[in-house]
C-alpha cells in the first residue's frame, strides 16, 4: 500500500514541511521544517532572518521563492541534504509524528502534491517525489536507533 500525504489536516498531515512541528538547528530555533529549508537559500543575510520570522509556513515559502534575493550558488547541490537534515531533525525532536511515521512500516511514502514534480508526486504522479523518499529514509534511521537503544536496555 502507499501513503499519500500533502496537506497538514491529512491523517498524515505531520509529514508535510508546514506541519507546525518546530526544531532547534544550526543553533536556531525553526517553527517549521518549511521555514528551516526556505531559510537556507539564503544563508547569512538579512533575508535569511526575514524567512526564520514568516508568520506562517506559507508565509516562509512565498520569501524563499523571491527571486529579488540573491540565491546561494550551491543550492542545486545542497537542497535535498538541507531537506533531510530539516526532517531528520523534525522527526527526533517530536517523539508523536516520530512514532506516526515508524508506524507507516514498509509502506511507501508519496507527497501528492499535484504541481511540484520534484519534491511530490506531481499532477499525473511521474514526479521524483523527493520528500516521500526523504521521509523514507528518515524512517529507517529512527528505527535503526530505536532498535540499537532496545538492544542496548534504553528503550
Amino acid at each position: 500500500m502507499t501513503i499519500y500525504f500533502y496537506t497538514t489536516i491529512d491523517k498524515y498531515g505531520c509529514f508535510s514541511n508546514f506541519s507546525r512541528h518546530g526544531f532547534e538547528l544550526d543553533g536556531q530555533y525553526w517553527p517549521t521544517a518549511e521555514h528551516y529549508f526556505q531559510a537556507q537559500k539564503f544563508p547569512g543575510t538579512e533575508h535569511q532572518r526575514r524567512i526564520a520570522r514568516a508568520r506562517t509556513p506559507k508565509d516562509a515559502a512565498q520569501l524563499g521563492r523571491d527571486r529579488s534575493a540573491p540565491l546561494r550558488a550551491d543550492w542545486e547541490s545542497v537542497k535535498d541534504d538541507v531537506m533531510r537534515r530539516a526532517v531528520l531533525r523534525k522527526f527526533e525532536t517530536h517523539e508523536d509524528i516520530r512514532e506516526i511515521l515508524l508506524g507507516t512500516g514498509d509502506e511507501e511514502l508519496v507527497e501528492n502534491a499535484p504541481g511540484d514534480y520534484y519534491w511530490g508526486c506531481g499532477a499525473d504522479g511521474s514526479g521524483q517525489n523527493k520528500l516521500g523518499k526523504i521521509l523514507m529514509e528518515a524512517r529507517s534511521l529512527l528505527r535503526e536507533r530505536a532498535e540499537q537503544d532496545a538492544a542496548a536496555g534504553g528503550g
